[in-house]
């Protein structure tokens, strides 16, 4: 059973439990998702690799990671692709991603929220991020961002759960919308699972990621049927994959079973 100090309660799944130092941040009117300069290339590239040996190392020595690919990116060396994955690292699920990807490379579909946190926040779009917009009269842009990195044959990375939980060793329900990426785009959609298990002198997990896919919509269903169906699937593969968890770091609760003051 968890330790009582490591129990979370939530009312909805739309809790946070992590917040950047500037939830509040917002992007300006003029934000350009996409820099193509030859500077900026090159400040992209520089920092794409540093991402990618700070992701290795932080992987092996802190995460305690393994990753299992039942993917060849090979075989999708001339498509884009959508990696859908479960959010369960506050720091873990910017760097995960890039050693799960590779040899592709990947940007991330992200809360403007992270651009907020110091020091790590003002890199973030130059190693991948596309912050999701605040309004709707940026949207279009932002749009036309993910359509360019799809078809520069990158991976973009989604985690349609959209908070947060550390440790969470649940597949929280979530919506369709953010599969009209791979469906508008004609991409194939990939599922990555983020789970736990115990580790032999430490009370923190161990993790295990699992790669899985290709998903495809059924092109003879309306657009809307298409992103419902093509959710229902990853999220199945999801849960299946979520029971190689063997551990809880932290266990998450409803707020109905909080124990009233003084009850044990």
């Amino acid at each position: 059973m968890a330790d009582r100090k490591r129990i979370r309660y939530y009312k909805t799944f739309q809790d946070d439990f992590v917040e950047s130092a500037d939830q509040s941040f917002a992007l300006p009117e003029d934000y350009i998702w996409i820099r193509d300069g030859k500077g900026a290339r090159l400040v992209r590239v520089v920092l794409c690799a540093v991402a990618y040996l700070f992701a290795a190392v932080y992987g092996k020595l802190c995460l305690h990671l393994s990753i299992v690919r039942n993917v060849d990116w090979r075989e999708y060396r001339g498509s884009g692709a959508v990696v859908y994955g479960n959010h369960t690292q506050p720091v873990g699920d910017v760097f995960i991603p890039v050693l799960v990807c590779a040899p592709k490379r990947c940007y991330m579909v992200a809360s403007p929220a992270n651009l907020g946190i110091p020091v790590l926040g003002p890199l973030l779009p130059w190693m991948g991020a596309l912050p999701i917009p605040g309004s709707p009269s940026k949207l279009p842009r932002f749009l036309r961002a993910v359509q360019q990195r799809l078809r520069e044959k990158c991976c973009v990375v989604v985690y349609p759960e959209g908070h947060v939980w550390p440790y969470c060793t649940q597949i929280r329900p979530y919506p369709e919308t953010s599969f009209d990426y791979a469906v508008k785009n004609h991409v194939p959609a990939f599922s990555m699972t983020t789970t736990y298990q115990a580790r032999r002198f430490s009370d923190k997990p161990r993790l295990t990621v699992y790669l899985d896919g290709p998903f495809y919509p059924d092109e003879g269903l309306p657009r809307q049927e298409q992103k419902r169906q093509l959710r229902d699937e990853v999220f199945a593969c999801m849960v299946a994959r979520s029971r190689n968890s063997t551990y809880q770091y932290v266990e998450y609760r409803p707020e109905a079973e909080r124990p009233a003051d003084g009850e044990q």
